[in-house]
């Protein structure tokens, strides 16, 4: 699995630019994705140089995706996408600004049928959090 995170992220995400904020996995396996992303003034989802609060989400979400993707792969099956069903217990801490190197933790807490429930951490280097909670993912079959 670990030759798959030198693949680019767009290998494992329906997202194409500019709605990609998720810039490369750094550590991946069946209990938590980590992806790193540095926030740049000029993104779709950022305003006045600070990451919006849908960017927050986005990334946490497109982290669990290129997480599952990569899991995929590594069983010799295809990326399927996913959609977010729900978020919950969401904590948006505050905004990043421009510069930025967000770290983004997703830990698989289930997976039941299709959807996938997973909890997502987005931190920056000095461990500042930024933004925390729970998503319910589901599946296309």
């Amino acid at each position: 699995m670990q030759e798959l995170l030198n693949r680019p992220v767009l290998d494992f995400i329906p997202q194409r630019p500019p709605f990609v904020l998720v810039d490369r996995i750094v550590e991946c396996n069946e209990d938590f994705t980590r992806s790193e992303f540095t926030v740049q003034s000029e993104h779709l989802l950022c305003k006045d140089g600070f990451l919006q609060e849908g960017g927050l989400i986005e990334n946490i979400a497109q982290t669990a995706a290129a997480g599952h993707g990569i899991l995929m792969l590594s069983q010799g099956k295809e990326v399927v996408r996913g959609f977010i069903g729900s978020v919950k217990n969401l904590l948006l801490h505050k905004l990043p600004p421009e510069g930025t190197l967000l770290t983004t933790t997703v830990d698989n807490v289930s997976e039941v049928m299709n959807v996938n429930i997973v909890k997502g951490r987005v931190e920056d280097e000095s461990g500042v959090l930024y933004a925390e909670g729970e998503m319910n993912i589901f599946l296309e079959n």
